[in-house]
């Protein structure tokens, strides 16, 4: 460890294991910010998980990101990371400051945890090194329980591949009037899927595929050296959870994907998922109860907005049993129905069945990383589809829904990332029953880059609505999904950009599908044929400020 034993004693035994990850106030042990450093903020700020008390910050002190050990340009020391949060974005009232140790065991990344602050209101956070002054990031706290909110406002994004394109989407998610944004994994890619965007190569740094920590932390670097990226996390407070690039193309639980030979060894494998998740909660805002450990690393989670939204955060990955038939696209695959599997585990199952069974929100949101409604990719009458998704664990999507619609929890509506494709999709208590009721619905987000380009309507997209008469709407654009709720509907607008091999490209609205209270399924809203309302001033050219604005 970076930290000695001695500089463990001048912290206290009691917050040793906080000091190391972070996100404790460092008290009378300081750690001078070496000299002739850099810019030691070159990854940015970002906040995340929010109460109504306080959110958690991060920052990763990083003045060489793509050193190619991996350690950020960073001496062996310890460095203590002052914070400061504001009302104002000047910190003319400071309403709360304090620090933490940054060390070479997690990457120089601190999570300070702050707490104190008001509900329901937008605050001004900064970090200081010695001398050096991080960026300005705005941040929200959560409504109190049970507090009457008017509306909710955020974004969900997912699948960001930095050799598919320029991450020009979050340049205008950035100019968006929200409260937070959900990512839904893929953050990063274990592999360079191409010799880079426009034929630009990564670097000689990078190897084909990550696979142990250095390499993990060069490719957060890596996609965190984007502009776009970095304002649209200083701008809002997110919520993230992974699916599989995190760590392996497909890997479940304890086995891996379909990485390198080498690290399919089940030995192998493990010591490289560890060494994923560590980077992924180096930089990610993230509080302690997610560190890594053995036991493995937390990411389920609920989020409560006042009386009108509970978002719970899945995790797909980490609890699943390995995909029946392969895991791929397939017709007759039988197993999938089997009982035994599952794609949450029994333990996340029950706690998120419990959570809808007893919240009190208006809205039930889950953020989902892989497709949960049917999607079969065969118009005649075999049922082809992907073991992956939730198709390959029928009795999880089963139990799920059943409980949804038995148990009376209001206004469920998944928002999922993964499929590269925008999609707005009844989902029906079981898919083997023609009458089965509809019982919730599902807001699939394309990529932000991922696949390049992409097209309005694909081949595979006319057969998935030939073939799914509850898949309402598909595009293959890019772009992210803008979702506005209050007590009596959801509306969700599919954010498009024509381009991301080139960056510049413009957005639009491509259509938008709303949810009513009380009323499973989704309901079109508007297409390119019928034009929605004026857009926001968001939408405008030059609007950046509006996201300043309170609700």
């Amino acid at each position: 460890m970076a930290l000695s034993r001695r500089g463990l004693f001048r912290v206290g035994a009691a917050g040793s294991a906080a000091v190391l990850a972070g996100t404790a106030a460092a008290s009378s042990a300081r750690f001078p910010t070496p000299r002739r450093l850099g810019d030691p903020f070159a990854l940015g700020v970002a906040s995340g998980d929010p109460a109504p008390d306080g959110v958690v910050l991060w920052t990763r002190l990083a003045p060489d990101p793509l050193a190619p050990d991996g350690l950020g340009g960073m001496p062996v020391d310890p460095v203590t990371v002052d914070y400061e949060v504001a009302d104002d974005e000047q910190f003319r009232r400071v309403v709360a400051r304090g620090s933490a140790v940054a060390t070479r065991a997690l990457g120089h990344s601190v999570h300070p945890e702050v707490h104190g602050l008001a509900p329901d209101r937008w605050y001004f956070y900064r970090f200081r090194a010695g001398s050096a002054v991080s960026p300005v990031g705005r941040t929200r706290t959560a409504p109190a329980p049970g507090q009457a909110l008017a509306r909710l406002r955020f974004a969900f994004a997912s699948c960001q591949s930095w050799s598919s394109g320029y991450y020009t989407a979050y340049e205008h998610m950035s100019r968006e009037d929200l409260d937070l944004v959900v990512h839904l994994g893929d953050y990063i890619y274990e592999r360079a899927w191409a010799r880079g965007r426009a034929g630009v190569a990564m670097g000689p740094n990078f190897r084909d595929e990550a696979v142990d920590l250095p390499g993990y932390r060069l490719r957060y670097a890596l996609y965190k050296s984007e502009q776009p990226l970095r304002a649209a996390h200083a701008a809002f407070p997110w919520l993230v959870t992974m699916d599989d690039h995190e760590v392996d193309n497909n890997w479940a639980a304890g086995a891996p994907g379909i990485g390198l030979d080498i690290w399919r060894i089940p030995a192998l494998f493990r010591r490289r998922r560890a060494a994923a998740f560590q980077a992924m909660y180096e930089h990610q805002p993230l509080r302690l109860a997610q560190l890594p450990s053995a036991a493995g690393f937390r990411l389920h989670r609920r989020f409560r907005f006042g009386d009108l939204a509970e978002i719970t955060m899945l995790d797909t990955r980490q609890y699943r049993t390995p995909q029946a038939c392969g895991g791929a696209v397939v017709g007759g695959c039988t197993d999938r129905f089997s009982p035994g599997r599952t794609i949450l585990g029994a333990q996340q199952r029950d706690w998120l069945i419990d959570g809808l069974t007893h919240s009190p929100a208006r809205w039930q949101v889950l953020g989902n990383q892989v497709g949960m409604s049917q999607n079969d990719s065969d118009p005649g009458p075999q049922v082809s589809v992907s073991t992956d998704a939730w198709d390959g664990y029928v009795a999880d999507r089963n139990a799920v829904l059943d409980a949804a619609a038995t148990r009376g929890a209001a206004n469920l509506v998944v928002i999922t990332g993964d499929r590269h494709e925008n999609q707005a999709a009844d989902l029906r208590r079981d898919y083997t029953d023609a009458g089965s009721p509809v019982v919730a619905a599902e807001f699939t987000g394309t990529s932000i880059t991922s696949n390049g380009d992409g097209t309005d309507l694909s081949d595979k997209g006319r057969r998935l609505l030939a073939a799914n008469p509850d898949i309402k709407f598909f595009n293959a654009q890019r772009g992210y999904v803008r979702v506005e709720l209050d007590h009596k509907i959801w509306r969700n607008d599919f954010r498009v950009v024509p381009y991301v091999r080139h960056p510049g490209a413009p957005i639009h609205t491509r259509a938008g599908y709303v949810v009513q209270d009380g009323v499973p399924g989704v309901v079109e809203a508007w297409s390119p044929g019928h034009p929605p309302a004026p857009a926001p001033a968001s939408d405008a050219a030059g609007q950046a400020g509006a996201a300043r604005g309170h609700r």
